[in-house]
């Protein structure tokens, strides 16, 4: 039998490393929407720079039901509980997933760039340098290159790395994505 009544928004904690999983067994076993961001972005390895998928809300995603349908959700694999506040699930606002959507088109991963700037903290990925931290002194956009001052051998010293050998340790997800941050709509539905 369909559920029937007006359906909303929700947001559900999952389990740490399991917002894709949850996703998919909400949306295969219940039939549910689900909308649950994701970024693509670069990260400092052993191995030098990877691209890794990680989630915009790492622990939660967006789940559209009826209310009867909040207590099955709390058993589908992946989902630890439902975001609630004392007895009272929230609902979140349909501008707000709308505002998010439409930083994010498609259901693919936003890639995001870092962005590098003097004085921002990064950490070599690769090369010579593998695994040193420094501050970025000049970004040279000419020859994809980058100054950095690195502590080597109990001294600081001026090194010049290419600039995808590079991760931004000191970044944020506002930092990252502006828009959001800075978004009025953003802001009066998060004051709301």
């Amino acid at each position: 039998m369909p559920a029937i009544g007006p359906q909303a928004w929700y947001c559900a904690r999952t389990q740490p490393k399991h917002e894709h999983i949850a996703a998919a067994s909400l949306s295969r076993n219940l039939g549910l929407e689900v909308f649950h961001p994701r970024l693509k972005m670069e990260r400092a390895t052993r191995r030098g720079a990877v691209r890794v998928i990680e989630p915009l809300f790492p622990c939660y995603i967006f789940v559209r039901c009826i209310r009867d349908q909040l207590e099955e959700m709390r058993y589908v694999t992946g989902i630890s509980s439902l975001v609630h506040f004392g007895l009272r699930i929230p609902i979140v606002p349909d501008p707000v997933i709308e505002e998010l959507r439409q930083c994010f088109e498609t259901e693919e991963p936003m890639s995001v760039e870092d962005h590098l700037y003097p004085g921002a903290e990064v950490t070599v990925a690769e090369g010579a340098f593998l695994g040193f931290s420094g501050i970025v002194l000049r970004v040279l956009p000419a020859r994809q290159r980058v100054q950095i001052l690195v502590d080597f051998l109990g001294r600081t010293t001026l090194a010049e790395v290419e600039r995808k050998s590079l991760t931004v340790e000191n970044s944020c997800v506002a930092d990252l994505m502006p828009s959001l941050a800075t978004s009025p709509r953003m802001a009066i539905a998060a004051a709301a």
